[in-house]
């Protein structure tokens, strides 16, 4: 048997017809860039997510940034990110003028150590940006309190976390500002890159909007030294047919993960930890493992597809080898790195597929 990694057939065969639909009408109606479409995704969105406003942007990293820039992050501020997690999250501070300061996660849920935050905040620490990695919530009532006692914004990145809750509420409704990403592989993706930023204050709304659109609210009338990064026409349409499936969608991941959960028993495998009132949508399901490069190479021998998210830590990118960062300062997010192995995790797995997975986990023993 040969499952992938990830496969989106069941997914969008299902819903062929339907975006086969929203391209001929946005073909047919000649207009690209801040139309109905968008306006129709991000009223949509903003309901869903249970917040005011929705700004559509060009992708998940644009998002981050803008959000920063419009609550005024600049040179030389410090903002606290997880010392593992895609280096978008780093970057977009990095753009900015800032410095990222990593945080270490927790060993077994993966998101940031609220235990681990106050040890990093100094004099310029300005915001501090949780991500919800894999899908799974961040400890958002810890982190607003350590915010608020020391003034500080907080933007969430939600880039894996489409439709997870926290104690019931939606993730993307904690911070003063939260980044999504519509990348393809997520959880709602587009056909194409895409992002956005949700919030309450229309003040920072409206900044947020004007910002991805070179600076300006009327055409011609530029208020800031703003960026291009708008969601197109096309991919608004598509998210706004994708968005009435997701919870279905995200409701078949549940599912698979809790036989994953109720069914790997082995000991040298370690799976992710769900604390109370965490509602994931497990958009990666994540295992970790001391002899990982065997495991890989008995799950690819088997015909199953796993990936690695992510085999260097942020603080050992030669990207950022100017902070000065030595090998060993953040030892439980370097062994994250050397041990997770991402297993398959999509909407369309079999019953058969789930149970085959299942089995070669359980059967593998390190040499």
């Amino acid at each position: 048997m040969r499952i992938p990694f990830v496969s989106f057939e069941k997914m969008h065969s299902e819903i062929r017809d339907e975006l086969q639909q929203d391209f001929s009408r946005v073909l047919e109606g000649n207009w690209f860039i801040n139309g109905e479409e968008d306006k129709r995704f991000e009223a949509s969105f903003a309901q869903y997510i249970g917040r005011e406003h929705c700004i559509g942007c060009g992708n998940g990293l644009d998002a981050l940034f803008l959000s920063l820039k419009a609550l005024g992050i600049a040179q030389g501020d410090e903002v606290l990110v997880p010392a593992n997690t895609f280096i978008a999250t780093a970057l977009a501070v990095s753009y900015i003028g800032a410095v990222p300061v990593f945080v270490e996660p927790r060993i077994d849920t993966y998101n940031m150590d609220p235990d681990r935050i106050r040890e990093k905040i100094t004099s310029r620490t300005r915001a501090i940006i949780p991500v919800h990695l894999y899908g799974q919530p961040a400890q958002m009532d810890a982190v607003a309190e350590i915010a608020k006692e020391y003034g500080l914004s907080v933007i969430e990145d939600c880039a894996q976390a489409h439709g997870a809750k926290y104690f019931g509420k939606r993730i993307g409704c904690f911070g003063e500002a939260a980044a999504f990403s519509f990348y393809p592989g997520k959880n709602l993706g587009a056909l194409g890159d895409a992002g956005a930023v949700v919030a309450d204050d229309p003040i920072l709304a409206e900044k947020i909007r004007a910002m991805g659109n070179y600076g300006s609210m009327k055409k011609y009338d530029h208020i800031y030294l703003g960026n291009n990064s708008r969601l197109d026409e096309l991919q608004a349409a598509f998210l706004v047919t994708k968005l009435k499936y997701l919870e279905k969608w995200n409701q078949e991941r549940v599912r698979i993960a809790a036989r994953y959960l109720g069914g790997i028993h082995n000991r040298h495998i370690i799976l992710p930890k769900v604390e109370a009132g965490m509602e994931p949508v497990w958009h990666i399901f994540a295992v970790r493992c001391s002899t990982r490069k065997q495991l890989e190479k008995a799950m690819e021998e088997k015909g199953i597809g796993t990936n690695k998210h992510y085999p260097i830590p942020l603080h050992r990118q030669k990207a950022y080898q100017q902070l000065h960062i030595p090998e060993g300062a953040y030892p439980v997010a370097e062994e994250i790195s050397r041990t997770q192995l991402s297993i398959p995790m999509y909407y369309g797995m079999a019953e058969d597929e789930i149970q085959y997975v299942i089995d070669v986990l359980n059967e593998y023993s390190p040499e």
